[in-house]
């Protein structure tokens, strides 16, 4: 069974935004970390919508929703999935001001930018295994 175009396209430009997160965090650009390592946790699970459920990834950032429309077929350990919401809200408030927090480039923090990205890498491999292994 061959891997649509879309799924590779999908999780390759995941693959690009875990590599942004973990430079943004090495160079404290924390905010910039905390979006980024949502962005590659979103486009994985996008990835896997399209390749283990055959639909087009619904126009949506949340993660917890997103991971619910998968969590059948990939699943993530309990101490991961409980940081979904906190990801999430990482779309909005770690890009603009006053979304939650007034400066975000001056309000994140390392711990959140470190969490963040624990769950991007996992995800990012997981689904990377999941879609080459066929």
């Amino acid at each position: 069974m061959s891997v649509r175009e879309e799924v590779i396209d999908w999780i390759e430009e995941a693959k690009v935004d875990l590599k942004r997160a973990e430079r943004s965090l090495s160079e404290g650009d924390y905010s910039l970390s905390c979006y980024m390592s949502q962005q590659a946790t979103e486009k994985s699970f996008k990835a896997l919508l399209i390749f283990k459920k055959r639909v087009r990834p619904p126009h949506v950032h949340d993660l917890t929703t997103l991971y619910s429309e998968i969590s059948d077929v990939f699943q993530l350990p309990r101490e991961l999935e409980e940081r979904l919401p906190e990801i999430s809200q990482y779309y909005v408030t770690s890009r603009y001001p006053n979304a939650g927090i007034t400066r975000p480039s001056k309000s994140f923090n390392i711990r959140q930018a470190e969490r963040a990205l624990e769950v991007a890498k996992f995800v990012v491999e997981k689904a990377t295994e999941l879609i080459y292994s066929r």
